[in-house]
């Protein structure tokens, strides 16, 4: 078994509310391992996002640890920051800049050389198909290009965790494929991709192991594989309408 990059130990996530605090996250503990697309699945307010948000350091947990490569990702969380990318849902890109610009910034907000930023953005643009837009400016992008320059964006500097939060919603099927298609390169190259969805076809398609949360609680993580072959179902949307049905009766 290889060594976890993550590992979360009894996380938990509470939000004041007038009479009992509301929990987002109740006890999550797993493990997260290098080069693995890792999904997390569950209706609207399983979770999901939290998690997503406190391994991205944009909320602090209320209690537990997260630790990266045996380390609190809070000891130096500067230095962690320079490990993770992250790719919102809703694309938050600056308009008044270019994409070109957009990306320069990115690359100098994690204090890389000029050379290197230069260098990344020429490949990443290869590789994404942007080149015809660079000089643009992201408003007159469509909803699939701006996701695109989002995930560029994210993997300026290398990060070796990658958080997708919902990285396909709304987009056309054949923007979908393409963007499924860049996330199995992450993995071949070795990053850690943690894929928020609804789309349980996607995370079928994609992850390496899934983990569906439910009332910020964990109901269960494995392979999709093993997932279908435990309840005895074709497919894991199968699995999970059997799972929400469960916890409603």
């Amino acid at each position: 078994m290889p060594k976890p990059i993550i590992k979360i130990k009894n996380l938990k996530k509470y939000y004041p509310d007038e009479k009992t605090p509301i929990k987002a996250l109740d006890g999550i503990s797993l493990e997260l391992y290098a080069g693995e697309i890792f999904g997390l699945l569950g209706v609207n307010g399983a979770g999901k996002t939290t998690l997503s948000s406190i391994l991205a350091t944009l909320h602090p947990q209320t209690e537990g640890e997260v630790l990266f490569n045996d380390k609190s990702i809070y000891d130096d969380i500067n230095a962690y920051r320079r490990q993770i990318g992250l790719c919102p849902q809703e694309p938050n890109l600056i308009n008044d800049l270019t994409v070109r610009q957009n990306l320069v910034f990115a690359g100098r907000y994690f204090s890389l050389p000029e050379k290197t930023i230069e260098q990344r953005v020429r490949q990443l643009v290869e590789t994404y198909n942007l080149a015809k837009y660079l000089d643009s400016k992201p408003k007159i992008l469509s909803g699939g290009y701006k996701q695109r320059v989002s995930l560029v964006r994210a993997l300026i500097h290398k990060p070796k965790l990658v958080i997708l939060d919902e990285p396909t919603v709304g987009l056309d099927p054949h923007i979908r494929r393409y963007l499924w298609d860049s996330i199995k390169q992450l993995k071949q190259d070795g990053v850690t991709v943690i894929l928020t969805t609804h789309y349980i076809e996607e995370a079928e398609m994609l992850s390496d192991r899934i983990c569906i949360l439910d009332k910020g609680v964990i109901r269960l993580i494995d392979t999709p594989t093993k997932l279908k072959s435990m309840y005895q179902k074709s497919r894991l949307e199968d699995v999970f309408l059997q799972l929400m049905q469960e916890e409603s009766q």
